[in-house]
């Protein structure tokens, strides 16, 4: 590609610069004067440029220009520019060959120095023009109006008037970048800007190179990715999920303001060197979330690292659309968004597989003393972590979404304005998925022979779900209805358990205590309720109960019923009662109640002051 078009004329076999950006002593002299003014820019011109050849003899070859004296080097591309204009005046004059020659031969020797000096700053100032100090050194307006030639004490005044606080690091990249700049409009002007170019690329794309390898980021291939166990890959991603933003916002954005700034004459220019150096780069960090999308790995933990990749790159959109915002950096753009459709494609069906394994889940064994089941403490484990990720879990909702796409009334929610519209998406999928987890645990629950069982187990891990909602950021998103409906289907669940856990117990005292009851009666009674109460605990010493708050209020409902209509009977008629039948006092069934719902049995149950409950 021709970056720069030189001009021809009688004189064509000269490799003349253009005209097209021309100097403040362009000839437009009078006519009998033009010609040795001319010549006498092209004598001013050899003895600096001269001075400086880089094949020369003197200790000039090895010294650099714009280090040694800022000054002479100002000068020097002065008389640069004004060689350019001799050459192009001599040209239209048809003047002498021999002095077109010496010109020429000038200008090459001129662009030798250059070109030296073009990569001895951009390598002397490898550190100082890294991407922050770059950033920084163009955030304010004194430091961008820097130019080749101001001395130290200019700059700090500069920075002084426009009310900048720089460090030293800022300050000489600052003067790098002005002197890069400067020549790399020299060049460009003067014919060699390919040359300029060239060596701006080499050197700046091994420095973004290093950059992204120091950043930890890998060229990985798919065989490599699916090869990896769970550690090493979540560790990959971890560092990935760091580099990335800082590759992104510093090292890629600190590039592209270096290079719009050395090449600021030409859009062109700019645009190809900046996507030559960073594309190869840039295609390599943002097809990583595409690996891993691609990836079957079955870690549970897979989504998570999947969602915060996406939210990634979700954040770091606006800035790559800004960063790379021409034609030719558009196969950089195309990779980004191409990783962010894959990995929340991935994530929706990682939720539709996560649906449909808590559907199948198979297990038949019910849960011992109707304890919280595997299955619910696993996928509200999931779910909730899940919530922690709402505003990435609608995005990607909203544009992939699930094949079950639930639907709810809206009254199955809190008021509408609660839950934030763009959250909306992740809120219905995640009561859905609870929702598929309820009617799980309803089937479980029919593999308990007791009725009763089968309602505390109900009660226990609907308890576990609404402690895990009411603890997490579900709550946000499911409202106070979802939680107020469920806590009252807890209530339910512990009323049914204890109608049917409990009804013996309670029917075998009569409902009025009176003086006119025969002794055989009572004797009756106490055998009744001897033997209704032995047969509930001694069932339901091993039941648990693990919630403390809902273990605590079966309790006191439990005893509220039963304790004061026995004390009242007990306090009547146990003196009426052989002594053998009259086995547990109103205080023994209190501590009998408390041992209840821990789901161990208790060395002192068997055992009270007032008697022993078992025969």
């Amino acid at each position: 590609m021709v970056l720069f078009q030189t001009s021809s004329n009688n004189n064509s076999h000269l490799n003349l610069p253009p005209l097209s950006r021309t100097p403040i002593s362009t000839f437009s002299f009078p006519s009998s004067s033009a010609a040795s003014m001319a010549e006498q820019s092209i004598r001013d011109a050899e003895s600096i440029i001269t001075k400086w050849d880089v094949n020369s003899s003197s200790l000039t070859r090895v010294t650099p220009l714009f280090h040694h004296n800022r000054k002479e080097a100002k000068e020097y591309l002065k008389c640069v520019m004004e060689l350019r204009g001799s050459m192009h005046f001599l040209v239209s004059q048809n003047s002498s060959p021999h002095k077109l020659v010496l010109a020429q031969n000038l200008m090459q020797v001129a662009m030798k120095r250059l070109e030296k000096e073009f990569y001895q700053i951009l390598s002397s100032n490898r550190e100082r023009l890294d991407p922050e100090s770059v950033s920084t050194s163009l955030s304010s307006d004194g430091s961008a109006s820097f130019q080749c030639g101001d001395d130290e004490d200019e700059v700090d005044d500069r920075l002084k008037t426009a009310g900048e606080s720089i460090n030293e690091v800022e300050r000489v990249s600052a003067l790098a970048m002005a002197d890069l700049k400067a020549i790399a409009e020299c060049m460009s002007s003067s014919g060699y800007g390919k040359e300029c170019v060239k060596i701006y690329k080499l050197f700046r794309k091994s420095i973004v190179d290093r950059g992204l390898y120091l950043l930890g980021i890998e060229k990985f291939k798919s065989s490599q990715i699916n090869k990896m166990n769970w550690e090493s890959l979540d560790h990959t991603i971890k560092n990935w999920l760091n580099a990335a933003k800082i590759a992104v916002k510093s090292l890629f954005n600190g590039e592209k303001i270096l290079c719009d700034h050395v090449f600021s004459a030409s859009q062109t220019v700019r645009d190809a060197c900046f996507a030559e150096i960073t594309m190869e780069g840039a295609k390599n960090l943002f097809k990583f979330p595409e690996l891993i999308a691609q990836n079957k790995n079955s870690q549970p933990e897979r989504i998570f690292r999947l969602l915060e990749l996406h939210g990634a790159i979700s954040e770091l959109r606006p800035d790559i659309e800004s960063i790379f915002d021409v034609e030719l950096t558009s196969a950089i753009k195309f990779q980004a968004l191409s990783s962010l459709q894959k990995v929340g494609n991935s994530v929706s069906t990682l939720l539709t597989s996560f649906g449909s394994s808590i559907r199948k889940d198979s297990s038949k064994t019910p849960v011992p003393g109707g304890g919280i089941h595997p299955l619910t403490q696993s996928a509200m484990s999931y779910i909730s972590s899940l919530s922690d990720y709402d505003q990435i879990l609608s995005d990607i909702l909203s544009v992939h979404p699930s094949v079950e796409n639930p639907r709810f009334p809206e009254s199955y929610f809190n008021d509408p304005t609660v839950v934030e519209a763009p959250k909306q998406a992740a809120s219905v999928h995640l009561a859905w998925l609870i929702l598929v987890l309820l009617c799980k645990i309803d089937s479980k629950a029919q593999l308990y022979k007791d009725l009763s069982l089968a309602y505390l187990f109900l009660a226990n891990n609907l308890q576990f779900i609404v402690n895990q909602v009411q603890t997490s950021n579900l709550q946000h998103l499911l409202g106070h209805q979802w939680l107020s409906k469920h806590t009252q289907k807890i209530k339910q669940y512990a009323l049914s358990y204890e109608s049917v856990a409990w009804n013996r117990v309670f029917k075998s005292l009569p409902e009025r205590t009176t003086a006119q009851v025969s002794h055989e009666a009572v004797k009756g009674c106490f055998k009744r309720f001897n033997a209704a109460f032995e047969e509930v605990y001694m069932k339901q010493i091993s039941w648990s109960v693990p919630d403390g708050k809902l273990r605590d209020e079966l309790k006191v409902s439990i005893a509220g019923k039963l304790v004061p209509v026995y004390k009242e009977f007990y306090e009547t008629y146990a003196t009426m009662s052989d002594g053998d039948l009259v086995r547990i006092s109103p205080d023994d069934l209190g501590n009998y109640l408390s041992d209840l719902f821990h789901g161990t049995r208790i060395s002192s149950s068997s055992s009270r002051s007032n008697g022993c409950l078992l025969r």
